[in-house]
């Protein structure tokens, strides 16, 4: 969302109290200087002294602070993006977005955050007064203040753990950063939470609750996750969602597990300090924010498109790590979505480090891209030249040569990947797509996407698809994942095309 808001269109939205509008705006009140959420409880302000703004940053740059009854903070994301300017410099802005929140501005500065986007820190800068509304160190330290309340109002943890966890280093700074930005001492926030509804949380674990935009259709997404859970990785059981993970090279088990709400994520306290990056990889995984109906809305302008979503709200199944996502592509291509399977599970029990204690099925975390480098992949039943493409890619993760958080766009992205041997044009894009949430991400050789615009049987060719599918920009990547998932045919057992060879989704 740019920063064009119409006061009184925000104005009706806030007064019928729609639901509908949480994430797009904030309203400020000057009388007593804090800021809501659409459909806040509170009793309506007068008109003059509303004031509204894109994000909570915008809103506390302007010297508000947030209520404690609607907790803005928890509104699902909010959208740095419209539906015609989600490339260019709003998407620079979306990939800073999700570095910040894991942790680019806490481990580095603001210049060493732009090198990586590929631009200046005063251009970020001036491109988040633009899209956001607030500066990035702004934004940084409202989302680290918000985060570190919701470890207190959430989780037993103790408020020195929570200032370590929240990247404050000391008790006594989380207690100066909440002053200033709630107007609350840690401990009354805890207490006034406790008070108004119970436990928070459960000793031995930390229980969070990530929001969706609605509608959020859980069901499809576990499905898709199912049909390609890696044996010993992940498992999906009883509407759950169960992965191992290691951050800092700690392993451990997360349960995340879906409602019509978002995603309810527990994980053990000992990883605490991984929270933030288990919290932003959650959201990517499900795709959170995405804004599905207005997607949905432009897409529909596309007759096929139309009858593919047939009222459905489409979200890009992502990955947990975009360099597992590269390594399921690669040992993907030329073989079945079982068979692929078999190959990760395969590569996870030669060279996956083991849990401590196993979670059966759960028992290796995913290697890392030095073990893959230095593993014997022909023994595990790939071919040489499959292996040689996949000790490449993790080879290059490995050493710095390819850094997977770095792509200044989509297109840097597409050909750093394709430079290296055994990644074709699709691979590129279906990592882009899953690996690191590009929503413009489109394999225009993808046989699946070609077949559901054929007519009276005639494929049209990779440049037809590609020519058809500009006026789908820059939600190609939505369109890819309707036309996969249409009813007409299962997705998960279908193959997929590209220049060189066929490539499991």
């Amino acid at each position: 969302m740019g920063m064009s808001l119409d006061p009184e269109i925000c104005w009706r939205a806030w007064t019928a109290r729609d639901a509908r509008f949480i994430g797009r705006f904030v309203m400020g009140v000057t009388s007593t200087r804090i800021y809501c959420r659409p459909g806040c409880p509170a009793r309506l302000p007068a008109r003059r002294h509303a004031r509204f703004y894109v994000t909570p940053a915008a809103a506390e740059a302007a010297g508000f602070r947030a209520c404690l009854r609607c907790r803005p903070d928890r509104a699902p994301g909010y959208p740095t993006t419209s539906v015609t300017s989600a490339a260019g410099t709003a998407a620079t802005v979306s990939r800073a977005l999700r570095l910040i929140d894991e942790g680019a501005l806490a481990e580095g500065s603001l210049e060493t955050l732009a090198t990586r986007l590929g631009v200046t820190s005063r251009w970020l800068r001036e491109l988040f007064i633009r899209h956001v509304g607030a500066a990035p160190l702004d934004v940084a330290r409202t989302r680290q203040a918000h985060f570190a309340r919701r470890l207190l109002e959430d989780t037993r943890m103790p408020v020195e753990d929570v200032a370590a966890a929240a990247g404050y280093g000391s008790a006594r700074r989380l207690r100066a950063a909440f002053q200033q930005t709630f107007r609350r001492a840690p401990v009354s926030i805890r207490h006034a939470r406790r008070n108004g509804s119970g436990e928070a949380g459960s000793p031995g674990a930390l229980v969070l609750q990530l929001p969706a935009r609605p509608p959020f259709d859980a069901a499809s997404l576990l499905a898709f996750f199912a049909a390609r859970a890696i044996p010993g990785v992940e498992t999906i059981e009883r509407g759950g969602y169960r992965r191992t993970f290691a951050l800092d090279g700690v392993p451990s088990v997360l349960e995340m597990r879906p409602h019509a709400g978002g995603v309810e994520v527990r994980l053990p306290a000992h990883a605490a300090a991984a929270v933030p990056r288990v919290l932003a990889r959650v959201s990517r995984l499900f795709d959170l924010d995405a804004d599905t109906p207005a997607i949905a809305a432009w897409l529909a302008r596309d007759a096929r498109l139309r009858r593919a979503l047939r009222g459905r709200a489409v979200r890009v199944p992502g990955a947990f790590d975009p360099f597992e996502a590269g390594v399921r592509a690669l040992l993907g291509q030329q073989v079945s979505v079982a068979a692929a399977r078999t190959l990760a599970g395969r590569l996870v029990a030669a060279c996956g480090a083991p849990l401590a204690r196993p979670e059966p099925p759960l028992a290796h975390v995913f290697p890392t891209p030095a073990a893959v480098a230095g593993a014997p992949l022909e023994k595990l039943g790939l071919t040489r030249s499959r292996a040689a493409a996949l000790r490449g890619f993790a080879a290059a993760v490995a050493d710095g040569t390819l850094d997977l958080g770095t792509f200044r766009d989509l297109d840097d992205a597409v050909a750093k990947l394709s430079a290296l041997p055994g990644i074709g044009d699709w691979t590129a894009h279906y990592v882009a797509m899953r690996g690191l949430g590009e929503p413009d991400a489109f394999p225009a050789g993808d046989l699946g996407v070609r077949q559901a615009l054929g007519r009276a049987g005639r494929l049209p060719s990779e440049r037809e698809t590609r020519a058809r599918a500009e006026r789908w920009r820059p939600w190609r990547a939505y369109a890819v994942i309707a036309l996969w998932t249409e009813s007409r045919r299962p997705a998960a057992r279908r193959t997929l095309t590209k220049p060189n060879g066929k490539v499991t989704v």
